[in-house]
């Protein structure tokens, strides 16, 4: 396992979790697919280092198969995540004409509601 895979692991994880922060759609689908390559490369530095095929010769030889398929599972997992959130971006833009991710003026009523309610 070397260093520099953990960083760059780290460093993916970090900017992918500060872009979903964001109020920009563009910048929430980037910082998902951030954060899909970062579980992606975490899989693959958990399957060790490359050895024989994962089903051939002994025991010792053998790599575990196991992070390769939920790498694959990962993959379509942050795949159709993003499809998902491309498709509320273009609804976003057709509606308001921008990407930015507004207040939800009922959620906040509702809040507001609660915490007078909480006071008496």
């Amino acid at each position: 396992m070397s260093i520099a895979l953990l960083l760059t692991v780290g460093g993916l994880t970090t900017t992918g979790l500060y872009l979903i922060t964001a109020r920009s759609l563009s910048r929430i689908i980037l910082g998902f697919s951030l954060l899909g390559h970062a579980a992606v490369l975490s899989l693959l530095i958990a399957g060790g280092s490359p050895r024989a095929a994962p089903i051939a010769g002994t025991a010792e030889q053998m790599s575990n198969p196991v992070p390769q398929a939920l790498a694959l599972t990962a993959i379509v997992i942050s795949f159709g995540l993003t499809l998902f959130l491309l498709a509320l971006a273009g609804r976003q833009q057709t509606l308001s004409g921008d990407d930015l991710v507004e207040d939800d003026l009922e959620d906040g009523r509702i809040a507001n509601a609660q915490s007078s309610e909480e006071d008496l």
